[in-house]
């Protein structure tokens, strides 16, 4: 993705962005928010107060990020993803500070576990995300969830750790029993029809 025109791009004054990022048109970057080295934010991004974007992290197109997020290196994210304040992703499952013999621990000294959240998806205003993990489309955590296992397309999760409570549609609307034959559910909000994965479909109230 080429560099924006400057003029298309707002960043606050207290913002830090590194010159190698790569920042997609009409991106707003907001106070006191940090977007490290390459760094790729798509268009119409909006990147809230005190939000860190670690090195090499991707945020497609449309993303809100609200204030606080933390995105560390190895998470990607697509678009039109929804992430509330006070988000935060990892990246090690197994760290420390040093080794046995009380050595400190350097950069290379640990392995990066990914993050994938796809497209569409919503995240809560603080939940956790354990790496190693997918948020799938349009799936939805729940404020506060801590996320330690995958996410399938469109479901709803919540608790600590995080299970399976419902679907939602792509619009947002949770659905109920009422609104499946089978695996294939009708939003009673917006009348889109959509194919649930087994344990979605199941967790249904």
């Amino acid at each position: 993705m080429p560099p924006a025109p400057a003029s298309s791009v707002f960043i606050h004054p207290t913002a830090e962005v590194s010159p190698r990022a790569r920042l997609g048109d009409s991106v707003r970057i907001w106070n006191q928010a940090q977007v490290r080295e390459d760094a790729e934010l798509g268009a119409e991004c909006i990147v809230g107060k005190d939000a860190y974007i670690d090195v090499g992290v991707r945020v497609g197109a449309r993303c809100k990020i609200q204030n606080g997020v933390y995105l560390y290196h190895g998470v990607t994210v697509e678009d039109g993803v929804f992430l509330g304040p006070r988000v935060t992703t990892t990246n090690d499952l197994r760290p420390r500070a040093t080794w046995p013999s009380g050595a400190a621990r350097g950069p290379s000294d640990w392995t990066v576990t990914p993050t994938l959240i796809r497209r569409g998806a919503a995240i809560g205003a603080g939940a956790i995300l354990v790496c190693g993990i997918t948020i799938g489309e349009f799936a939805m955590v729940a404020a506060g969830a801590v996320v330690t296992r995958e996410v399938p397309a469109h479901g709803l999760v919540r608790g600590n750790p995080a299970r399976l409570h419902g679907a939602v549609c792509a619009c947002g609307q949770s659905l109920r029993r009422a609104d499946l034959s089978g695996l294939t559910a009708r939003c009673p909000a917006c009348a889109t029809t959509l194919t649930l994965e087994p344990a979605v479909a199941a967790a249904v109230p």
